[in-house]
């Protein structure tokens, strides 16, 4: 029984979080919280745990998504490289972190988390800029122009602002195990100017290298449980090629819409847990 909900949960979450951009680990690491205070089965899921869990899992996830997406050659490599550079250092420092939260303590602060991202998905993003429309000079920036059908787009940004960023969310992505996309997706978006479809695709190509290095963390650290591991993977692998395939089928507001209620919902639930539980 254990085993077939891990399946249907790796599933999910990799489709959600694919989708969206987000890794998802940001479904998968709520709701096997959730499991922990609800049922016996989960009795083994600890803060510690769930994020190694988290992190392996979304290995599979972001490779599948990964490949999927290159096919459809929507990835920014070059600014993904940056992206990992500054993430992987904040990765191992917030995979090391964790070891010393209590799992109460941390179903608040990621239900707090959550809810963040959910304001921040309220910000009003600005459309990228057709070439035609937009010309960037800045000795100082990395400039990049991406095709999409047949529109070019152009948009740039500071390599010291990018690496920091993603340091941040490299930090976050640890500790919490939600794979950093949550924060990389908004902040490609807001302030890099990213097209939505090319922010999701490139936070997927970063969210491989980094879930990567924070995995080899928490397995150094002892926090794996391989017996529950393995029933994940399977359904992490299938929910990333068909979330990648559902994203260039949807519109980003139907998207950003979808991931509003889940966020909400589940940041109130962990709250909720965390404090009265």
């Amino acid at each position: 029984m254990v085993i077939i909900i891990c399946f249907v949960i790796g599933l999910l979450s990799a489709m959600v979080g694919s989708i969206v951009g987000l890794g998802g680990g940001v479904i998968l690491v709520p709701v096997l919280l959730i499991l922990h205070t609800t049922t016996g089965l989960f009795q083994w899921a600890d803060a510690s745990t769930i994020v190694g869990i988290s992190l392996i899992v979304m290995i599979f996830t972001a490779m599948s998504s990964t490949y999927a997406y290159a096919k459809s050659n929507r990835i920014d490599y070059t600014s993904g490289i940056y992206f990992i550079v500054g993430s992987v250092p904040g990765g191992i420092l917030g995979s090391w972190l964790n070891q010393f939260v209590q799992t109460d303590l941390f179903s608040v602060y990621l239900g707090i988390f959550m809810l963040l991202i959910f304001l921040i998905f309220l910000f009003k993003k600005s459309a990228p800029s057709p070439v035609a429309n937009e010309k960037v000079h800045h000795s100082s920036k990395i400039i990049r122009e991406v095709w999409l059908g047949s529109r070019s787009y152009r948009y740039s940004f500071s390599p010291l602002i990018a690496c920091g960023i993603a340091f941040l969310v490299g930090i976050l992505s640890g500790f919490f195990g939600i794979g950093g996309g949550s924060l990389m997706v908004p902040a490609m978006i807001l302030f890099f100017h990213f097209p939505p479809h090319i922010a999701t695709a490139t936070s997927m190509f970063m969210i491989l290298a980094l879930s990567m290095v924070s995995s080899v963390t928490h397995i150094a650290l002892g926090h794996i449980e391989w017996s529950y591991v393995w029933a994940f993977i399977p359904g992490a692998w299938l929910g990333g090629v068909f979330g990648a395939k559902l994203n260039q089928k949807m519109s980003s507001k139907a998207v950003e819409y979808l991931l509003r209620i889940i966020l909400l919902i589940i940041g109130i639930r962990l709250i909720w847990q965390g404090l009265f539980s």
